[in-house]
């Protein structure tokens, strides 16, 4: 026996040593391990291995003259400040971490073990794709990642954190994924690469300027997250892990707060002019009406007209949807619809009580946003507003216009309770607008257009735009003064905490897409 645990602690050696000159190759293009990723994720000395005695079956092309343990992906289960994650990390030190059928199947299982167990899982990902020498079975092993990433779609949290190469079919399964985190430089994601795309269209382009962290960032919105480096990338992961629940069975960790809940925030009656059309940065309103000021903004760089953030009010976690009026005025279109629309689905999957600030001019107008279909992408948050039973909170800061007014949450498709500031504006359209439709006759005929138009804008304004117009219909179930915003919020999600809602028996819905 003492011979045969000698085999097993010198093999276990051999597979946590790897080849040194294959560290030193990923040392150089300023990458990570796999198990120096792993070890910056979870809590030191949580991680637990499985199959790490592994090895592929397959014979030709080489193959079976080299099998090394492992088969190119570690995987197994750690903690991230004591609560059980679990993760999977291509080595890209074994066959460049290409996916053969072994490998895949190692996949699967942690995969079926973190649904069975009801805890996140985490994908570091840095491979080249199929193995090409295992033909289709390397492909069918992706056909069951994706498989188990349906299925665990809205059951637990699913983070892809991307530190190499994703290319072909492999790139699906983060995009199937509740959260992508990317690293300038060294990850890239993209179905043909720039090789191919030269050959097919004749464009040149480089790995980065195709499928980069930038380019997912801010053009695409593929990537959630993009940052300069490895370290700093899996640090914020385990933040953002920190502010989700394990699964959908339960509420998001809570987290003592010393930042008093009635605490006043008299420097919003600030930040937000009096005046409309002036623009300002909603990230200072958050960040006022915030624990600690702190939060974690979603797709910060991508549809920048709608911000989605993740932070806590009075300890407990919230998603918030706001309008940035700072980015086109804080228009919805087609991209921020759909960030807006996906960001509720994910709260609402997890639990998340929803907080929405509005300051909504309405939906961008143009040719170029009606043949894009911005009716559909905007039925797209319609649906995910309407869908989600979370307790719902819509704070009116200022202005509301049309159709954007009411798909933001208005009290008409069920926001839980809907508050507004002294200076809003509920209105069909704004009263400009509105004068030029409903007195477009009396303004032609008047001597002085202009003046007439300006005096009509006022009574409009006056009659039908009035600070507690909606309140006075029940659109609206009170107007606060904004300083005492933070305490209204944490006393609405403290009443819903213990909200209810069924809905419909069905097999499921069929969104807008």
């Amino acid at each position: 026996m003492y011979e045969r645990v000698g085999e097993l602690a010198r093999i276990r050696g051999e597979v946590l040593d790897g080849v040194p000159q294959a560290t030193e190759a990923q040392h150089a293009k300023g990458k990570l391990t796999a198990r120096e990723r792993i070890a910056l994720l979870v809590d030191e000395g949580s991680f637990r291995e499985v199959e790490q005695l592994r090895r592929h079956r397959a014979t030709g092309f080489g193959l079976e003259a080299k099998k090394p343990y492992t088969d190119g992906v570690v995987t197994g289960w750690g903690t991230v400040e004591g609560r059980t994650v679990f993760v999977y990390a291509h080595d890209f030190r074994i066959f460049g971490g290409a996916l053969g059928e072994a490998h895949a199947t190692k996949i699967h299982k942690i995969m079926d073990m973190a649904i069975a167990a009801g805890a996140p899982l985490v994908s570091l990902n840095d491979g080249a794709g199929a193995r090409i020498q295992e033909g289709v079975s390397a492909l069918a092993g992706y056909g069951g990642i994706f498989q188990r990433n349906t299925r665990a779609s809205g059951v637990i949290p699913q983070i892809s954190v991307m530190l190499g190469p994703c290319a072909g079919g492999a790139a699906y399964s983060p995009a199937l994924t509740d959260f992508v985190f990317m690293v300038r430089d060294t990850s890239q994601m993209f179905i043909t690469g720039p090789d191919v795309v030269k050959a097919v269209t004749g464009e040149e382009i480089t790995q980065n300027g195709l499928g980069g962290a930038d380019v997912h960032a801010e053009t695409s919105g593929v990537a959630h997250f993009a940052y300069d480096d490895e370290e700093t990338c899996i640090a914020e992961v385990r933040y953002l892990l920190s502010m989700l629940p394990a699964n959908n069975r339960e509420k998001p960790p809570r987290s003592a707060s010393a930042d008093p809940a009635d605490r006043r925030c008299e420097r919003l009656l600030d930040i937000v002019p009096l005046d409309g059309s002036r623009p300002y940065d909603v990230r200072a309103v958050i960040e006022e009406l915030v624990d600690d000021g702190e939060h974690m903004e979603v797709h910060e760089r991508w549809a920048t007209s709608v911000i989605t953030t993740l932070a806590r009010l009075d300890g407990d976690v919230v998603g918030i949807v706001a309008s940035q009026p700072q980015a086109l005025a804080g228009v919805l279109d087609i991209h921020s619809s759909e960030k807006a629309a996906r960001f509720v689905q994910m709260c609402d999957a997890f639990s998340i009580p929803l907080v929405t600030l509005v300051d909504v001019p309405g939906f961008l107008p143009g040719v170029d946003q009606e043949h894009g279909g911005i009716i559909r992408h905007g039925a797209k948050l319609l649906y995910a507003y309407c869908n989600a039973t979370v307790p719902r909170v819509q704070v009116i800061l200022r202005k509301a216009y049309g159709g954007a007014y009411i798909v933001m949450d208005s009290r008409s498709i069920g926001t839980d309770v809907s508050l507004a500031w002294p200076a809003n504006e509920i209105a069909v359209m704004g009263a400009e607008g509105a004068a030029n439709v409903v007195f477009r006759r009396r303004i032609q005929a008047a001597q002085d257009p202009d003046a007439m138009r300006e005096q009509l804008v006022k009574e409009y304004k006056a009659e039908l735009m009035h600070p507690h117009y909606a309140a006075e219909r029940g659109l609206v179930d009170d107007v606060i003064d904004p300083a005492d915003t933070r305490a209204a919020l944490i006393g609405a999600l403290a009443m819903l905490r213990t909200k209810h809602a069924d809905l419909p028996s069905r097999k499921h819905g069929n969104p807008p897409t």
